[in-house]
């Protein structure tokens, strides 16, 4: 059995870091994911006038209530979206103050539009100051008083969960309305943290109301990031024999993307969760199969990227948002699966991969960890040869995953 420590989730660490930031009192953060997002996520609260105090497995962060410290501030969001979109939210809350946020081209690109048009609709003075619903973007705070909210989600639950977490700073709290909603899990983490920080929140259907009252500060323990364990747990599903287990992701998870291990097993290898850890090993055995991501879409390049070592044909549907991530993923697998003399055929919101031995080819990343990090997990059958244009773009979640996976392959 090979044990693989995963680093904190990214996902969980973003929210905590702006739950923390909200609260009132000091919150000590546990195993903290670091990393580039994460790293310009707390650069942007100390801009904002947040005090942070960094350690090597714990994090101090000193709540403000009342909104940031600072009267003005520019903050650069870098390749962040959790960074890009609950910042933004955060200072809006504040009693003062006007705040410019901008971020890298790659994330000006990516949409922000539903949650800038959202918090216009509360009150909220903010302005585009390029391309309409991108960064840049001004805003000036004063405040929120709350009321009710339509918010389509279908591109990133990410607009969610930044006006959900907005909602115990306003004055009479949010009732939030949501006209179609993409990776529905990563909103129960956020209702399941913002709870642990002392707030009321509930759901009837598509409606979320969300009580004022503000937040707690607390100790939290941030779990291993289960998107990044995807890409262990695939090694060894296409490893005969071989087995891996991530100690920290059990049963009592947050994270819904442990639920590609669901797949994994839909597809032969043996899976086992136990209260505090999940193994996969594989059985030599890999049939393909049709099934819909639009809850674990983070993972989706991941099964396209060993979807050639399958028995038959694997279609992944409802993926349609992994167009508009770090890149178009859905043509961005196909592109390179192409490259190493796949058969791949795509459509709006679906990637279908047949059989066939990966050859090796240099694997364009386009910036995009999730390139980086799923296609190492191919190379692990294919003759050596396999490259990347960029291997460093895994600082954004991962930064020493190249080291990581290099001793995954030592110790097999």
């Amino acid at each position: 059995m090979t044990v693989v420590d995963i680093p904190g989730s990214k996902s969980v660490t973003a929210r905590a870091l702006f739950l923390a930031a909200a609260a009132a009192g000091t919150t000590t953060l546990l195993r903290p994911l670091r990393s580039d997002d994460t790293e310009g996520f707390a650069e942007g609260l100390g801009r904002l006038g947040y005090r942070l105090e960094r350690g090597p497995d714990a994090w101090r962060v000193e709540g403000r209530p009342a909104g940031p410290a600072a009267g003005e501030a520019d903050v650069h969001c870098r390749d962040g979206a959790t960074t890009a979109r609950f910042l933004p939210t955060l200072a809006a809350a504040g009693a003062s103050g006007t705040y410019r946020f901008d971020a890298s081209p790659q994330m000006r690109r990516r949409p922000l539009a539903p949650l800038t048009d959202a918090l216009r609709a509360l009150g909220v003075d903010l302005r585009h100051e390029g391309a309409e619903g991108h960064h840049p973007l001004r805003v000036t705070a004063a405040g929120v008083k709350g009321g009710e909210v339509t918010l389509d989600a279908g591109q990133s639950s990410q607009y969610l969960t930044a006006l959900l977490m907005l909602g115990p700073l306003t004055a009479e709290g949010l009732r939030i309305t949501v006209t179609d909603l993409v990776s529905a899990p990563y909103v129960e983490i956020t209702l399941a943290m913002m709870r642990r920080f002392g707030a009321e929140v509930t759901r009837e259907g598509d409606t979320f109301t969300v009580l004022p009252g503000g937040y707690r500060a607390t100790t939290y323990a941030v779990e291993p990031d289960a998107s990044t364990a995807s890409y262990f747990f695939a090694a060894a599903a296409i490893s005969p024999g071989r087995e891996v287990t991530v100690p920290g992701l059990g049963t009592g998870a947050l994270q819904g993307d442990l639920r590609f291990v669901d797949v994994l097993e839909r597809m032969g290898a043996e899976v086992r969760v136990t209260a505090d850890s999940t193994t996969v090993r594989g059985t030599g055995v890999l049939g393909g199969l049709t099934v819909t991501m639009r809850d674990i879409s983070d993972t989706m390049p991941t099964l396209a990227a060993i979807a050639p070592y399958a028995a038959g044909p694997v279609r992944i549907e409802d993926v349609a948002n992994t167009r508009v991530k770090e890149c178009d993923r859905l043509e961005a697998c196909a592109e390179n699966l192409r490259r190493m003399g796949i058969t791949v055929a795509t459509g709006p919101d679906w990637i279908e991969i047949r059989p066939g031995t990966p050859r090796p080819a240099e694997i364009a990343t386009h910036g995009d960890h999730r390139m980086a990090m799923s296609f190492a997990v191919t190379s692990l059958r294919t003759e050596p040869g396999v490259t990347f244009d960029d291997p460093g773009c895994v600082r954004k979640t991962f930064p020493a995953f190249h080291e990581a996976f290099a001793a995954l392959r030592r110790a097999w």
